[in-house]
């Protein structure tokens, strides 16, 4: 397997001083390692890549109603008979924005999706996995809970110190002053978008897990482990891939078969030198050329993958 220093070397080794150069050889190599996945699984692949580990927080690295236009994109022309392999690195995002991505892959491709975490999909990444037949994960892989966040504060963590305010209020009329400070600081209607953001998320979770050929007992651990942050503390905590297992997803050892995790890490080294050398934000790409990249402000365009 190529790792990224050894990709990085070779980039530049050919280069011989033109950075330009170095970029159109990583791009096509992530491009020729996507179709050397299809051509292995027998499957379409569609990449989603997001350059969140390396460039500022913006509306460009998250998941948001901009991915539909990435995902028509790259559909279009495959064979959606075949299913899809989609690979995912993603820190998560717009909850409305993910519950249409998921709602449109479906219906292409008729539920059959392999998601396939080179590294990390948390949030509404983690979601979007989860609603897959299936992950194909490596001992580096990691999904994250998909509680609802509010302006970077979990909503049912606020809702249960606001019900915690109320017996302790009713139990010690004393600790009234204490609450009133901290309750004070809470902007008009918060607890009841937090309620309302609780219970669209607790909505789409139902719906995912409702396509799964799962038992009641096995989705309710599902939604305890992903959707419930009394289980992860964090809406940052990795779940890694026994804990996946053990939480009931139908999870695939991706170093199971060196040949296809070789694939996948190539393809995600590639990605990670790409967000890091070029304003690439957000890589989604297929396996016959069609390829959607937004950018960062500052302009260094990254090459179209060579049609073959």
């Amino acid at each position: 397997m190529p790792t990224w220093s050894v990709i990085l070397n070779e980039a530049e080794k050919r280069a011989g001083g033109n950075p330009q150069v170095a970029i159109d050889y990583v791009a096509h190599l992530k491009s020729d390692y996507l179709r050397k996945l299809s051509n292995k699984t027998g499957r379409n692949t569609i990449l989603y890549f997001s350059g969140f580990l390396n460039k500022q927080p913006s509306n460009d690295t998250i998941i948001n109603d901009l991915d539909i236009n990435a995902f028509m994109e790259n559909i279009h022309g495959l064979d959606k008979r075949k299913g899809l392999d989609l690979i995912l690195h993603t820190p998560g995002g717009d909850l409305p924005a993910t519950e249409q991505i998921i709602k449109y892959l479906k219906s292409c491709f008729n539920n059959d999706i392999r998601a396939i975490i080179p590294q990390i999909a948390m949030s509404a990444g983690s979601m979007i996995a989860v609603s897959c037949k299936s992950v194909v994960m490596g001992k580096q892989s990691s999904l994250g809970p998909f509680d609802p966040q509010l302006n970077g504060i979990p909503c049912q963590s606020a809702l249960r110190e606001f019900e915690k305010a109320i017996e302790d209020v009713s139990n010690n009329p004393a600790s009234l002053g204490l609450w009133q400070a901290i309750l004070s600081k809470l902007t008009p209607t918060f607890l009841t978008l937090c309620s309302q953001a609780d219970e669209f998320a607790d909505e789409l979770t139902e719906k995912i897990l409702a396509d799964k050929d799962i038992n009641n007992e096995v989705k309710e651990n599902i939604k305890n482990v992903f959707a419930k942050n009394n289980d992860s503390k964090t809406h940052s905590r990795h779940i890694d891939r026994d804990k996946c297992k053990e939480a009931g997803l139908d999870v695939i050892d991706m170093d199971a078969d060196n040949d296809l995790q070789d694939i996948v890490l190539t393809i995600h080294h590639c990605c990670m030198i790409l967000a890091e050398k070029t304003s690439a934000s957000k890589i989604v790409e297929n396996n016959i050329g069609g390829c959607y990249v937004r950018h960062s402000q500052v302009p260094m365009p990254m090459p179209v993958p060579m049609q073959r």
